[in-house]
């Protein structure tokens, strides 16, 4: 708890590069933006140079959506895909590589409400880099188990600079101290010309020309033409509060459908690890997810029914679908009208909530020589079904998992939260909520309460130290639970909530994390 700031990220000395922008006189986005160039190096695992981003910020009396994944390069189309012999899009190589977009994002962030130096938000990650750092636990595992799958799956030509850049010796251990000379240099360039070097200079060319000898889709006029979106975020009011996410491409409106559904039930009267709860909680969220394989896709290109699916008599009509045993609906029919997640906030009342991944570990496995750049990998969630809503197509943003949270109350900001993680992640944001409001968690217990996560049909994973008699009452009612050890699988969250004059901030206990207060 503290009053005059706050930075909580998943690896420490990544938040202690943020804390020191406050320190020095910076507010919270440059800390946040610190904290996340940071996390580039000292957790490579999960995001990179080569990722997108998203930031929901509260600052100068408003909230403000930062959308900055980037879109399928002009080369790359679903016919190519197709003919081929792809009926999906792969996980890995230059296929599943979009446009990153996570650099327009510390340049946009910072031009509109940024106030230290930009060059200065670069200095504790080049030092890191150019240094070394000791790798931390979990990140440590996360590594060397990508490069034991690495070796035995990426064997063309395209994924050697992998191995040459992040796993000379098969990856650290815990405490084996780290150097990314590479990446280093990159962020320094970065730094030095605005972002520029990225989109349309020697970094731009330097990805142009490893595309080109290696087979990859992505070309110098992708980069050049990217650009992020500011955007009205969207959201929902839950018992009182605002819950807000950024509208599609993301799926952060997966998490706002099932909070709707659940307004109608008493949480609050229910025990908290009880089978109830849960039970409505998993079931709300299969309905939520069904609408959001359905209609969440690229707006610019397709309609999406954003505030028809938003419509509280549209839950009520889900609402009614459920039942005391686990279902598996279909999407319905609305009324037409691995991933970092950190948060930051100051004595000003500035507070951000910010997303930045390249997918799947280490992203797409394609590492851009001499640079330290590893291309992401969010193409992999594009649809080859011709007529999708998310089919691929050349210029088009994929449906995307990342998702930044923020919660209001009454116009005034309570505060940031997110739960990295694929597609956990809006089930962790409704875990989150259900948490802080039914039952009147604070933000550590929060995020260390004992979580679910529903895969597919009724099969759903828990935690090992989930009581026995709620997996077994689960069971009962239809649900096929199966106990997952790795507690990876159920995300990774970060929570600063503003209580009076008090700053109270959270880190995830199932990850490095680190919250820091001033």
């Amino acid at each position: 708890m503290g009053r005059n700031g706050a930075v909580c990220s998943s690896q420490p000395l990544a938040a202690q590069a943020g804390m020191a922008m406050l320190q020095q006189g910076g507010n919270a986005i440059d800390a946040a933006l610190a904290t996340a160039i940071a996390l580039t190096v000292v957790e490579p695992t999960s995001n990179g140079i080569g990722s997108d981003a998203f930031a929901l910020i509260w600052a100068e009396g408003a909230l403000h959506g930062l959308n900055a994944s980037g879109r399928a390069p002009a080369r790359l189309t679903a016919e190519a895909m197709r003919a081929a012999g792809h009926t999906e899009m792969p996980d890995r190589g230059w296929p599943s590589v979009t446009v990153p977009g996570a650099v327009s994002a510390w340049v946009a962030v910072h031009e509109r409400f940024g106030r230290a130096p930009f060059a200065a938000l670069f200095e504790p990650a080049i030092t890191l880099a150019e240094r070394g750092f000791p790798a931390s636990p979990i990140v440590s595992r996360f590594w060397r188990a990508a490069a034991r799958d690495f070796a035995r799956t990426l064997t063309a030509p395209e994924f050697a600079p992998w191995f040459t850049t992040f796993a000379p010796h098969g990856g650290p251990h815990p405490g084996e101290i780290v150097r990314l000379p590479d990446q280093a240099e990159t962020l320094r360039a970065i730094a030095r010309s605005h972002g520029e070097s990225f989109y349309q200079g020697d970094i731009a060319r330097a990805i142009d020309g490893f595309s080109q000898a290696t087979g990859g889709f992505l070309r110098a006029d992708d980069l050049a033409t990217h650009r992020c979106d500011w955007v009205h975020p969207i959201s929902t009011n839950y018992r009182g509060f605002d819950v807000w996410e950024i509208p599609p491409n993301g799926q952060g409106i997966t998490a706002l459908i099932a909070l709707n559904i659940l307004e109608g039930f008493d949480l609050a009267a229910l025990p908290p690890e009880g089978v109830e709860s849960w039970h409505l909680q998993i079931e709300a969220i299969k309905l939520a997810f069904a609408d959001a394989a359905a209609y969440i896709a690229d707006p610019s290109v397709v309609e999406v029914p954003t505030h028809s699916l938003l419509d509280k008599g549209y839950a009520a009509t889900r609402r009614a679908l459920l039942t005391d045993t686990a279902g598996t609906p279909p999407p319905g029919n609305p009324p037409r009208s691995g991933t970092v997640y950190l948060c930051a906030a100051d004595g000003d009342g500035n507070m951000v909530s910010f997303i930045q991944s390249d997918y799947k570990g280490f992203g797409s496995g394609i590492t851009v020589p001499g640079t330290g750049i590893v291309m992401q990998n969010r193409g992999a969630n594009f649809s080859l079904d011709p007529g999708h809503r998310n089919e691929l197509a050349p210029g088009k943003r994929p449906y995307h998992t990342i998702i930044p949270g923020f919660l209001t109350r009454d116009g005034e900001p309570v505060g940031p939260f997110g739960v990295m993680g694929g597609f956990m992640q809006p089930q962790g944001h409704v875990q989150v909520i259900v948490r802080t409001i039914d039952q009147m968690l604070h933000p550590q217990a929060t995020l260390d309460a004992p979580r679910w996560r529903w895969d597919e049909g009724r099969s759903i994973i828990v935690e090992p130290r989930t009581p026995i008699e709620v997996i077994d009452a689960l069971g009962a009612r239809g649900h096929e639970v199966r106990i997952e050890p790795e507690l990876s699988a159920f995300g990774r969250g970060q929570i600063i909530w503003k209580i009076g004059d008090t700053l109270v901030a959270a880190s995830e206990s199932r990850a490095d994390g680190q919250a820091l207060v001033c």
